[in-house]
């Protein structure tokens, strides 16, 4: 007999499962980006903008290999959770398992092609000199440990899917605890500098996957048995999700490489103002870009019990929710804009890119959070590709040619304004597409 398991996500308050899920989730999220934001800090009081400009080059190599560990903890998210919709936890299991085995498979020989060819890729990105020989560094320690990310995000994936935000948002806390207790070991006590910052990133990411697939086996007991012809049968509807939702997750590191390309020829000191700004954005906004994660198994779970009018709910809700949080949140940075610039003791062209995002550019980031969400109705629907489609136009069309003449008429200022133009752009249409969607699925 089967073993069942109610999706509790399937019953009670829409609004409420969006609130907690969300809150839930964007506490570990915030606690992981405030300890890189940390880490930006730290290196900064070392006093050379070329330290601040290779964290920003290196993190956008980083954010190609997160995006594969997203693209895991996606297809964990809509498996497992819709399994456990229909309550049938022996499968939730498998799918987890071979999602585990998959994870293998596909970061180790990616992790180690990066490896090899770290300068080459820094240098297409307009990294020079001691940035560029920093960046290496940096990356030659926290490239290997990819696999170890995707094991963490996909295990937090399998609690929140279940329905325990709580434990994956513990998990998530305690890796950047750990990191944060570290990073001033490394960076300063043992003057490691950059290498430092990179040997405490690696001991949070084993962190959040033991912290998060412990109580996967002991609370909700569900178990690792591989068995080689169930992973060949499950292979294509896990490629199915897995392979949109990577070129999804690709496309906003191939937008940020162009926007990085474009700023590093207004020198150092704007690549390390475009730096601060990636790393205190998913600071500000954990909320928003937790969304997407947080509301995927309500999603889920209430498609694969059947409940249409709930997943359209899921979707009202959660843009309401956000709507009001970036609000307060817009208010809070325009106050702080100038302190914030000047924590990081940037030169005058960083600095002036920090306060204009803070005071103007925060507040389109709702549109950002709509394709954050409507991703996440994609995913969970089984149009996965929808997401793809969308996120690649986001990063080319609507990024490319608003970057390209920000620049040429505007400077690096222009830049920053092209970019959040063309996302709110896109994020408009692509909300509104879901919305369309489900309307469709409802009617049939």
């Amino acid at each position: 007999m089967k073993k069942q398991i109610e999706g509790k996500l399937t019953k009670g308050s829409i609004a409420q499962h969006v609130i907690k899920m969300s809150l839930a989730a964007s506490v570990g999220l915030a606690a992981i980006f405030l300890v890189d934001l940390i880490d930006i800090y730290f290196l900064s009081l070392l006093g050379k903008d070329e330290i601040t400009a290779a964290v920003g080059y290196a993190s956008t190599i980083i954010f190609f290999t997160t995006s594969l560990s997203i693209g895991f903890a996606i297809v964990m998210t809509a498996l497992v959770s819709r399994s456990i919709g229909e309550r049938d936890h022996e499968i939730a299991s498998r799918w987890m398992t071979n999602v585990f085995a998959l994870t293998i498979i596909i970061t180790t020989p990616i992790a180690i092609l990066i490896w090899i060819f770290i300068p080459f890729c820094l240098e297409l990105l307009g990294a020079q000199g001691s940035s560029l020989d920093m960046a290496s560094a940096y990356l030659r320690i926290l490239i290997p440990s990819a696999p170890i990310l995707g094991f963490a995000m996909s295990s937090a994936s399998v609690l929140r899917s279940l329905g325990d935000a709580k434990r994956a948002m513990l998990a998530t806390v305690g890796g950047a605890f750990v990191n944060a207790v570290f990073d001033p070991i490394f960076i300063f006590t043992l003057d490691l500098g950059i290498e430092g910052a990179a040997y405490a990133t690696v001991l949070a990411r084993l962190s959040v996957f033991y912290l998060a697939f412990y109580p996967v086996k002991k609370y909700h007991d569900m178990h690792i048995y591989f068995d080689w012809r169930l992973f060949k049968k499950d292979l294509r509807p896990m490629i199915q999700i897995f392979v949109p939702a990577v070129l999804t997750n690709l496309a906003t590191p191939i937008g940020n490489a162009y926007v990085m390309f474009a700023i590093s020829k207004f020198g150092e000191s704007a690549v390390a103002g475009i730096s601060v700004i990636g790393r205190l954005t998913p600071v500000a906004f954990a909320v928003v870009y937790a969304t997407s994660g947080a509301v995927g198994p309500i999603i889920g779970q209430n498609y694969g019990a059947k409940y249409i009018d709930r997943v359209q709910e899921t979707l009202s809700k959660t843009l309401q929710f956000l709507l009001l949080y970036v609000i307060l949140t817009s208010i809070i940075l325009w106050l702080l804009a100038d302190t914030i610039a000047a924590s990081f003791h940037l030169d005058a062209e960083g600095r002036e890119l920090v306060i204009l995002f803070c005071k103007y550019i925060s507040i389109t980031f709702f549109l950002n959070g709509a394709i954050f969400v409507s991703n996440a109705a994609y995913n969970n629907l089984g149009k996965a590709k929808v997401s793809t489609y969308i996120n690649f136009a986001k990063a080319t069309i609507f990024t490319m040619p608003f970057v390209y003449f920000g620049a040429e008429y505007y400077g690096a200022i222009g830049i920053l304004v092209g970019q959040a133009l063309g996302a709110s752009i896109i994020g408009i249409a692509a909300i509104l597409y879901a919305f369309q969607f489900i309307r469709n699925l409802k009617s049939n």
